[in-house]
């Protein structure tokens, strides 16, 4: 295989020969389990017991709306439409956003009840309205946390009243909490409201984080007696967002103290940085017997890493290309990887492809070609 080394796109340096400065250890915050993780690279900068299963509480209501936004993107339901309220969801237990049975509501409106409020009677009469019952919803749930790879979760209802077979972990949430805000950002501002009326009755979002701190911006509070209070959080500072889950803490102040001194660590000590853009031309190379004679090569994705701060010159790309490029080469075809390395440390890896194809060259730049790499 040909190893090619090349600096970044960003023009890094070569490694820094300055001692890295040590990082602080990440608070204490008496949580049964938490996970820091950077939204952009997905690296975790702290966890504590990231994988044992907890009680999600409302927690769970991420996934129901993740599920619910999913409908709404393949057009099974729209914003629009006018929801039946059931029985069973009027006579929901817990948090509410007071609909009444026999009346209609609007999709907006339980998806604002449901995330503003924490109404379970909410999350059921979507259920109900996407897939006719909250049982057969919630296997749809199921199907789309295995899809996201949250393979540690189990999910029995809609709302996270206590099941024995309704679990969560701390790392299956910011898994899930990544994807929401990744791929359905026309819905993400729902989860900074503070407010939201319904039937009369004004309800304050229980994430008392969005007054306290104007850097977070959702997204869900969660609480049972047997879960404790719960947290997951996001937040944006200078373009770089963080995401925390907390679980398992004593009363809604403390999760909130204990989530805002993760963000805090996470701002203090580490920085995330694009390296590349997807699509964007990285680097060229020979094409044997095509035309044109070389291929310009780049990435089906943003790539970002995050470093410890002061380590960015540190950072190192490596281009792997298996063997000679033989035309033709087809638009979007793998030809290699770029590994980002800091200390020998992978922190990021993507393959390597064609931004445009390539086609045969003429008999004779064929020929001369062949012989060219025979001789070598």
């Amino acid at each position: 295989m040909t190893r090619v080394w090349v600096l970044m796109a960003l023009s890094l340096a070569m490694p820094s020969l300055m001692a890295q400065a040590p990082i602080a250890a990440p608070p204490q915050i008496g949580a049964s389990s938490y996970m820091l993780i950077d939204h952009s690279s997905g690296r975790i900068l702290a966890a504590s017991n990231p994988d044992e299963r907890v009680e999600p509480a409302s927690l769970t209501k991420l996934l129901t709306a993740y599920t619910a936004f999913h409908a709404i993107r393949q057009g099974q339901i729209s914003l629009d439409d006018q929801v039946l309220v059931s029985e069973k969801a009027w006579r929901m237990e817990g948090s509410r956003m007071f609909i009444e049975v026999g009346t209609t509501v609007s999709v907006e409106d339980l998806f604002r009840g449901m995330i503003i409020q924490s109404g379970n009677d909410a999350s059921v009469a979507l259920a109900e309205h996407v897939a006719g019952t909250e049982e057969a919803f919630v296997d749809l749930m199921n199907q789309h946390a295995s899809m996201l790879g949250m393979s540690s979760s189990s999910f029995r209802n809609t709302t996270g009243l206590p099941d024995p077979d309704h679990y969560v972990t701390a790392r299956d949430i910011g898994v899930l909490a990544r994807a929401i805000i990744k791929e359905f950002p026309e819905y993400y501002s729902w989860y900074s409201e503070l407010e939201f009326t319904y039937n009369e009755i004004s309800q304050y979002n229980r994430n008392a984080l969005l007054t306290r701190d104007e850097s977070v911006d959702g997204l869900k509070t969660g609480h049972t007696n047997s879960a404790g209070y719960c947290l997951v959080t996001s937040a944006e500072r200078s373009g770089m967002r963080l995401i925390s889950v907390v679980t398992g803490m004593s009363s809604p102040r403390a999760r909130e103290d204990g989530s805002l001194a993760l963000l805090n660590y996470g701002y203090r000590n580490f920085e995330t940085h694009k390296l590349y853009g997807r699509a964007e031309p990285i680097t060229s190379a020979r094409v044997w017997k095509g035309e044109p004679a070389e291929v310009t090569l780049g990435l089906t994705s943003d790539v970002f890493v995050t470093v410890p701060r002061g380590r960015y010159d540190a950072l190192e790309a490596v281009m792997d290309f298996g063997g000679e490029l033989m035309a033709p080469v087809a638009d979007g075809d793998v030809v290699g990887s770029v590994k980002v390395t800091l200390d020998e440390e992978e922190l990021a890896s993507a393959p390597l492809v064609a931004l445009h194809e390539v086609g045969l060259a003429s008999l004779w730049t064929r020929l001369k070609d062949e012989l060219t790499l025979w001789l070598q």
